[in-house]
């Protein structure tokens, strides 16, 4: 690990000009996935800002009867919260399906949704990597890509968003809150957080440099019936082949995926369709599948025939 100098924020407006100030710099709350990067040295940040001490750890109603979850609520304290279970029940399925007891206790919800690609190319820095060190190329195109991106991707690109959260966010629409190193501050519908890589794959967010997360809005509740769905190759502490976030009710289906895209994967035009392999052809539209992945297409279908017998709306 190379050496940084250190800095703890008293509020966000603090940490964020701090970010202006050193250039490179990096925000660290639960570090469960900055501090494996600093070690490999992928991320060699000369900065680091700790955001630990910023207030931004509650959850509570907003005035249109949703919630406003702070950046630095833990993953375990966001999954056990009774309103959450309650209300948003993929959310807190999301959350239990990922990672493990340990790392839940210390991941944030900003960082959940900012967390960097699993592609072991981008963790290997014998090997090219676009995102990792952009135009020095993409091993993970002729290389072992079975759990990679079939969906959103690029030449230069593959790579797949590890989160379990922020599928289980995507569907239920929620919006996240920032604010810049000018003070500004910015509401983000989840759908545009998070970019596909097309010739910029080390480009992840929307995010401006020192723009801060400071919480995840969801908006009131949707009612019906809520499902998440993940494949892995092994019972626990294992990134997603493929996952399905699902809720259906009154108001209609909503289905997004994991493990398949640069991004929280969602098609809302497939959502009025009827049956699994009509809302599969219309959410695969276009896919790119590798030798090694192609695999994660049928899953998808199955999974989605799986959710629509599970929620009483038929496969």
């Amino acid at each position: 690990m190379r050496p940084f100098t250190y800095h703890r924020a008293a509020d966000p407006a603090e940490a964020a000009g701090l970010a202006a100030e050193h250039p490179g710099a990096r925000f660290i709350a639960g570090g469960t996935n900055l501090l494996d990067l600093m070690k490999v040295q992928v991320e060699t940040p000369s900065h680091v800002i700790d955001i630990n001490r910023l207030g931004l750890d509650r959850i509570e109603k907003t005035g249109e009867g949703g919630l406003r979850i702070g950046a630095l609520v833990r993953n375990t304290d966001l999954a056990a919260d009774k309103r959450v279970r309650g209300d948003y029940a993929v959310l807190s399925r999301a959350l239990v399906a990922g990672a493990s007891g340990q790392l839940r206790n210390k991941a944030t919800t900003a960082g959940n949704l900012l967390q960097r690609t699993r592609c072991p190319y981008f963790y290997d820095t014998s090997k090219p990597c676009n995102k990792r060190k952009p135009g020095s190329g993409c091993a993970a195109l002729g290389g072992f890509n079975r759990g990679l991106a079939v969906l959103g991707t690029s030449d230069q690109c593959i790579a797949s968003h590890p989160s379990d959260m922020a599928v289980a966010m995507r569907v239920l629409d929620a919006v996240v809150e920032t604010v810049r190193p000018d003070g500004q501050t910015r509401a983000i519908p989840i759908a545009d957080l998070h970019t596909l890589p097309g010739k910029t794959p080390h480009v992840e967010t929307v995010l401006l440099p020192g723009e801060l997360i400071t919480a995840v809005v969801l908006p009131a509740p949707l009612g019906g019936r809520h499902v998440y769905h993940k494949v892995r190759d092994r019972a626990s502490y294992a990134f997603a082949l493929v996952s399905v976030a699902a809720v259906v009710g009154p108001r209609g289906q909503c289905f997004a995926f994991g493990g398949v895209a640069p991004k929280p994967w969602r098609v809302e035009a497939a959502e009025t369709l009827k049956g699994a392999d009509a809302i599969a052809a219309s959410i695969t539209l276009g896919a790119r599948p590798t030798e090694h992945n192609a695999f994660k297409l049928t899953l998808m279908r199955r999974m989605l025939g799986a959710v629509l017998a599970d929620t009483g709306a038929g496969a």
